[in-house]
């Protein structure tokens, strides 16, 4: 029976299976058919059917020809070949980058998308991710508790033992030398984050380590970082460095809270003592500023009447020039103006045996202004005429000094008078 035989499946009579003509082959009698061929194939004369038939079965299993045997190869090779080339196919996805290899050699990089390369061992494929972030972890391993010493102890440039943790977070910029150019391009980060890190750390003060430089030391040793990983052409584009935690030694940690608190105090007072500089001195400025305005204003007014006085001066002095009498008698008669607007009480020499009359201005204006009220009498004492030089004599004595003859009974009696009118 060859393997075109559309009979499979037929009873030995000629008839089919269950009793009609259009019947589908029994699938159990194909895989007996089919075993039987095999172990003929093989010269296993004596092989079963799969039923547990005995060598009978065997021998009467009809033998398979040279062209049957072909035929059956020949599928199987194509189906070999259908896989093989099926195989050349691959996916890559929208993050990532393909890489061929051409007998182990870079050959190109695919986009994203369906492609096909050469079957193996021609050509071969990686598939690399490119937006995927990696982290790499220094001086612990996933979390700050988990502290791994040997990488997080440094020295700075004070001499002080510091504990840095950080993470670096990178994407692959170029497949082929991510591949190709290092052995293992991670391990390469770590130890190029290792080594940036403990220069940066050991050019810098303790202080500014742990406060107010961290984020500049990130800086810098992202920076370096990503100078020596160019400069060994990984393909690797770091994008941050994270500082996780910058603390001293467990061991010194007391001692050390003692030196940060001692320190704050520090710069309270130092603070207190500017905020204290800060108000008194604007004030001292403010009390000189003033002194030094209030100065320069009386130098000027100072300087201002010195140049009128000796403007004035001037023309007067052109004045008495012209008309000396004049001039004399107007100037005495201002200074007399001027002394007696300023004075209550004026004391007359007149022309005699020595009297001194007194005048009252005082009195006088206080019963100007009371008259208005209630009128009252005023005696007055005559005033005889002055002359002008007694006045001026009279004017340098102490005043409020009467002067009269023993025993004048008159000058007494005009006094007394006076006296009792005023009350």
């Amino acid at each position: 029976m060859s393997l075109n035989d559309h009979g499979w499946g037929n009873q030995p009579g000629g008839g089919k299976r269950g009793g009609g003509n259009q019947g589908p082959p029994d699938l159990d009698e194909l895989w007996r058919d089919f075993n039987r061929r095999l172990s003929g194939l093989f010269g296993n004369k004596g092989g079963g059917d799969g039923s547990g038939g005995g060598g009978d079965a065997g021998a009467r299993m009809p033998s398979i020809s040279p062209r049957q045997f072909g035929g059956g190869i020949g599928i199987i090779l194509m189906l070999v070949a259908v896989v093989w080339l099926g195989s050349s196919f691959y996916i890559v996805d929208a993050s990532q980058r393909g890489v061929v290899l051409q007998f182990g050699r870079f050959k190109e990089t695919t986009e994203p998308g369906l492609r096909w390369r050469l079957p193996w061992p021609i050509q071969t494929n990686e598939i690399v991710n490119v937006t995927g972030v990696r982290t790499v972890e220094v001086g612990y391993r996933g979390s700050d508790k988990n502290k791994v010493l040997k990488e997080a102890l440094m020295l700075t440039d004070d001499e002080n033992i510091v504990n840095v943790q950080f993470a670096v977070q990178y994407l692959l910029s170029d497949p082929q030398a991510y591949l190709f150019n290092n052995r293992h391009p991670d391990d390469a980060v770590m130890q190029a984050a290792e080594t940036a890190i403990r220069e940066v750390v050991g050019k810098n003060k303790m202080d500014f380590v742990l406060y107010e430089g961290r984020d500049q030391i990130a800086a810098n040793t992202q920076k370096l970082i990503q100078e020596v990983l160019d400069r060994y052409k990984t393909g690797i584009l770091v994008r941050s460095v994270n500082m996780q935690s910058t603390q001293p030694p467990e061991q010194v940690q007391a001692a050390f809270d003692d030196a940060v608190k001692a320190g704050q105090d520090r710069e309270r007072q130092k603070n207190e003592g500017q905020a204290y500089a800060n108000d008194v001195i604007p004030r001292a400025r403010g009390a000189a500023s003033r002194l030094m305005e209030e100065a320069t204003g009386y130098r000027q007014r100072i300087i201002v009447t010195a140049e009128g006085d000796a403007s004035r001066f001037k023309q007067i002095l052109t004045e008495y020039s012209k008309a000396p009498e004049v001039t004399r008698s107007r100037m005495y008669l201002e200074t007399v103006q001027q002394v007696y607007a300023n004075t209550s009480k004026v004391m007359l020499d007149a022309k005699g045996p020595g009297n001194l009359l007194y005048l009252p201005l005082d009195k006088l204006m206080q019963a100007a202004g009371a008259a208005t009220v209630a009128p009252a009498p005023v005696d007055v004492a005559p005033v005889p005429r002055v002359n002008p030089a007694a006045a001026v004599a009279t004017l340098d004595a102490p005043p409020q000094t009467e002067r009269s003859a023993p025993g004048d009974a008159r000058t007494r009696g005009n006094l007394g008078s006076r006296e009792r009118g005023e009350r």
